[in-house]
């Protein structure tokens, strides 16, 4: 099974790795504004309670019931990152005598990196529900949770031990399956299937001209969600989920221009490597304030600390010859939105959020400038006929200062002693459209008690 999904998902990652590209728009390097248009209007706010319409789904499978007959939503974002490094100290070059000694402004220690997240790009996603019985849904969501193109705009040199350039590409699809247990209550899980590819380059060397190392793998491995809705009094909709760690077997090549007797030949030699992505914990609560305003808060736990040491496996030998160090911290997400129907086809929303990041000063890397971040989001939603609701979004994120600092204590650390800092900033923008196929003027025996519309 693994084999044939990753057929299937390596045909299909050459268009989508263009989509994932640009810097994460979460934490590290998951994508989290890429999920829908009206969750980016409103900062993902009521994610786990079904205050975002569909978009829901990828955070809480039972959010499902909330769609009667069958509906399909598209959406479309666009993640602009900015973030650039500047040295903040004299690039050294550590002997193995244990003396260091200056790299010269020729050598790069003046350079900054210029851009390392490129143009940016477009992340889809896609959501589908269908009614089968008055308590019984099924449905699926595509999308890219995670994803991440780093690549130094200037010539990076002294640094570029540490890395040329970096590229993480995500499929994930999700078919999901929800239940309404009573007036109150509704359950739904999904099934994940996660196809990842990875490729990352560094430099052999601190000369311009120094040939590249270069890892890349990829991975189909699998996962699940559940989650409930509780509507405890009309009006008030809470939902709780958990989304399941992804246990990922890369298996690669990693390209030496020199050999490492015994394990590593000059040139391509076969690799694995062993990683975790993330579970996480997320909580909702959406509240109906009167006919025109509604009010969303959500919480996000994100366990990122199981991202932390992953070896890489001569294939050959079956022993590690290094390992990716990432010591990563656990994440939270704090947001809270407002809705508001100007008229029956109108609604406007808002939305603020806080994020504290995985990635701190001590574990920072110069693939990503993440640090935490202020949401500061807003959008709308217009009813076109009864079938066809169309949404924008737009959320500024101000990231606070990043630096990275390879001055002796970094998990990474290599001979060259380089210390430098970023102040990114990411603009995200969405469109999203939501189809319903069947007539909604056409009686559905018992319908969901808890709708978003």
């Amino acid at each position: 099974m693994k084999s044939f999904a990753r057929y299937t998902a390596a045909a299909t990652v050459s268009v989508a790795a263009l989509l994932v590209a640009g810097a994460a728009s979460a934490s590290s390097f998951s994508l989290r504004s890429g999920a829908s248009a009206e969750g980016l209007g409103m900062a993902f706010a009521g994610a786990a309670s079904g205050g975002i319409g569909m978009g829901a789904m990828a955070w809480n499978p039972a959010t499902i019931t909330m769609f009667p007959g069958r509906t399909s939503y598209w959406s479309f974002t666009y993640i602009a990152p900015s973030a650039s490094y500047e040295p903040t100290s004299i690039t050294r070059v550590r002997l193995p005598s244990g003396a260091t000694v200056p790299i010269t402004a020729a050598g790069g220690s003046a350079l900054g990196t210029g851009e390392i997240g490129g143009d940016g790009g477009f992340v889809p996603a896609s959501y589908s529900a269908w009614q089968l019985t008055d308590r019984l849904w099924i449905g699926m969501h595509t999308g890219a949770p995670y994803g991440l193109r780093s690549k130094p705009e200037n010539n990076f040199q002294a640094a570029q031990i540490y890395g040329r350039s970096a590229r993480v590409a995500t499929i994930n699809v999700s078919p999901t399956i929800g239940y309404q247990v009573n007036d109150w209550l509704a359950v739904g899980a999904a099934f994940q299937v996660q196809y990842i590819k990875t490729n990352l380059k560094q430099a052999a060397g601190i000369t311009a001209t120094a040939p590249n190392t270069i890892l890349e793998g990829d991975s189909v491995d699998f996962g699940y969600k559940f989650g409930v809705t509780l509507t405890p009094w009309q009006g008030t909709n809470i939902g709780l989920a958990y989304r399941s760690m992804i246990h990922h077997t890369l298996d690669g090549t990693f390209k030496t221009p020199v050999a490492v007797a015994p394990i590593l030949a000059a040139g391509s030699n076969p690799i694995e490597a062993n990683l975790n992505l993330p579970d996480s914990v997320v909580f909702g609560l959406s509240q109906v304030i009167n006919e025109q305003w509604q009010a969303h808060l959500g919480v996000e736990w994100t366990n990122w600390s199981r991202f932390r040491r992953i070896p890489i496996v001569a294939s050959n030998f079956g022993v590690p010859f290094t390992s990716l160090n990432f010591q990563y911290d656990d994440s939270w997400f704090f947001s809270a939105g407002l809705e508001y129907k100007y008229n029956r086809d109108l609604t406007l929303r808002a939305g603020v959020g806080y994020e504290l990041s995985a990635v701190n000063d001590e574990n920072r890397t110069v693939f990503i400038s993440d640090n935490d971040r202020l949401w500061l989001s807003a959008g709308l939603s217009y009813q076109v006929t009864n079938k066809i609701k169309l949404d924008v979004g737009y959320t500024y994120l101000h990231v606070q200062n990043a630096s990275v600092n390879y001055s002796g204590t970094h998990p990474q650390q290599g001979a060259v002693l380089y210390t430098a800092e970023a102040k990114p900033h990411v603009h995200v923008v969405a469109a999203g459209i939501t189809y319903r196929w069947d007539d909604p003027t056409e009686t559905i025996p018992a319908p969901p008690v808890v709708r978003k519309y």
